[in-house]
């Protein structure tokens, strides 16, 4: 089958986004890596995706090449996440995760249409079902309009492989209402599928989401997130992105999105 249904939440390199610290492009292994959103919004493109999917590839690639397709002026932030009513087909994902399942659903409450499946594209919490032709231009509808809200986030690199995220999420109007997020997806991941309906297939994926934290609601236009985290021996550093975004708390809307992404290749 071409789609399956089932009912059932890096910015380029060459963002235009303000650092924090000087230099910071350059950033050496093991440094603090700090940044902060700029005026106009960043498209959240969010991928729903599972390895056990034959129609699921394709959408990995054109996440992947996001990077290159978009160009220079573009404001991107992309994440894979992978859902797990696949694993029942015959091979069991190793990125996904049960709250990725719950974070499609929670978007698909505010969506014309309820329903759940792989390749799904949602691009600023908007579904979007054309995405082979529409991606482009819904990135530069978005990244058209004026932020409403400012996010600020660093990852700090610790002793034993610690790491500590810090993201702050401001509104000039008090009265702003929204809950902030934050995930580490990494890059570069090759997988050797050996059952289902990719079986033999070797997969590529980018921006694939390790942890998802969050929500924290907005109080009166602000909201903070702090978390010192393990990192796992499997997760490899050099390919970690850190992602915060900001979710309108009576919609799926995004606000506003920024990533760690124009640091160095990684967060590390």
């Amino acid at each position: 089958m071409d789609i399956k249904h089932r009912l059932a939440t890096l910015l380029l390199p060459v963002l235009s986004v303000a650092m924090v610290a000087p230099a910071m492009a350059q950033m050496a292994a093991g440094q603090r890596c700090a940044v902060q959103s700029g005026p106009q919004t960043a498209a959240l493109v969010e991928l729903y995706s599972s390895e056990g999917c034959s129609s699921c590839p394709p959408a990995d690639q054109r996440l992947n090449a996001l990077r290159k397709e978009a160009g220079a002026a573009s404001l991107i932030v992309p994440l894979a996440l992978h859902v797990t009513y696949w694993d029942q087909i015959g091979w069991t994902d190793p990125l996904a995760q049960t709250q990725f399942d719950a974070r499609q659903a929670e978007l698909l409450r505010h969506q014309p249409r309820h329903v759940a499946y792989t390749p799904q594209f949602f691009v600023g919490g908007t579904e979007l079902r054309s995405w082979d032709t529409q991606l482009p231009a819904a990135i530069r509808r978005i990244n058209a309009t004026t932020a409403p809200v400012a996010i600020r986030l660093s990852a700090t690199p610790g002793p034993g492989g610690k790491l500590l995220l810090e993201a702050d999420a401001s509104a000039p109007d008090a009265q702003t209402g929204g809950q902030l997020y934050v995930a580490i997806s990494e890059s570069a991941i090759v997988s050797k599928v050996l059952r289902g309906e990719n079986r033999g297939a070797t997969l590529h994926h980018d921006a694939a989401v390790r942890l998802w934290l969050g929500p924290v609601a907005l109080a009166q236009g602000r909201a903070q997130l702090r978390r010192e985290i393990n990192l796992p021996a499997s997760w490899r550093p050099e390919q970690l992105q850190v992602v915060a975004f900001v979710q309108r708390a009576d919609s799926s809307a995004i606000l506003q999105a920024v990533s760690t992404a124009q640091c160095t290749k990684g967060v590390l």
